[in-house]
């Protein structure tokens, strides 16, 4: 259904968005310049990408925050953003994210991604260390436009700077969002939940169904079950504003089926105008 954190980086080849990610490195990319682009066409066809926790209440105004993975082990909190495959509700067809509309620091932090190296030859991993990769296929990188990764006598720009510790950042924000996922499953908060949507048929056409499975949600119930030690530890901790926040965020889906009800209503006008 959607990406989700597994262990402590991810392999550079699973990471969406990125077409040809490679290692940054001082020598090679010297001269390398990046100008922004206006647009996140990149995300265009991602309908869900993972969420932190830290996110989650200015990210529960406007996005459904669910959990998704095969099992309550492996889940991850996501935003979905579209109801269809390869499809985001959330930007238009010139590649504009809607504006005043939440985007999650994993669309922000590209066309830069920390991740671990490759493997060595023989399977052993080059570094334990996670280490910033660029997508060099990124129309906005280049020689002779936009800003300088690094300054003249080799030393990071301030734009880099800023792109390494916003990465930084959304590192800390990952191992803090895999702790609150730990403290669900510990206290088996999670249960499934299956988003199943009839869409009428219009025009004559066959009335069809959208369902979207390997999802879960918090059980509220559950939340207020909590001894009174979980509970003191949950509130000390932050853990229920995440949890609320996501809880919150659920009413959403009314607003991401309006969003596909207008998209479609968009493309049925510019099918029967062709």
């Amino acid at each position: 259904m959607a990406p989700v954190w597994r262990g402590r980086g991810k392999d550079v080849a699973e990471v969406i968005f990125y077409e040809h990610p490679v290692p940054l490195h001082r020598n090679e990319h010297k001269d390398l310049r990046l100008r922004g682009t206006g647009n996140v066409k990149f995300a265009m066809n991602t309908h869900s990408v993972p969420l932190t926790g830290a996110e989650f209440p200015l990210a529960a105004r406007d996005l459904l925050i669910v959990f998704g993975g095969n099992t309550v082990e492996d889940a991850g909190p996501i935003a979905l953003l579209g109801l269809r495959q390869n499809e985001n509700l959330f930007i238009d067809a010139d590649g504009q994210w809607e504006s005043n509309v939440y985007m999650p620091a994993f669309v922000r932090r590209y066309p830069f991604v920390l991740a671990e190296k490759p493997a060595n030859a023989d399977g052993t991993p080059q570094t334990e260390d996670l280490t910033v990769f660029l997508d060099d296929k990124y129309e906005g990188f280049g020689h002779a436009e936009g800003d300088r990764l690094f300054n003249e006598d080799g030393s990071d720009s301030e734009m880099l700077t800023n792109a390494v510790k916003f990465l930084g950042e959304f590192q800390q924000n990952i191992e803090r969002t895999r702790w609150f996922m730990r403290q669900l499953a510990k206290h088996n908060l999670l249960e499934p939940r299956n988003v199943h949507l009839e869409k009428p048929g219009t025009d004559g056409a066959e009335p069809r169904s959208i369902n979207l499975n390997g999802l879960f949600v918090v059980n509220e119930e559950k939340v207020r079950g909590l001894d009174e030690k979980t509970a003191q530890e949950f509130a000390r901790d932050g853990v229920f504003g995440w949890i609320y926040a996501h809880l919150l965020s659920l009413s959403n889906i009314d607003r991401l089926t309006q969003r596909l009800e207008r998209r479609e209503q968009s493309e049925a006008t510019n099918s029967s105008t062709q």
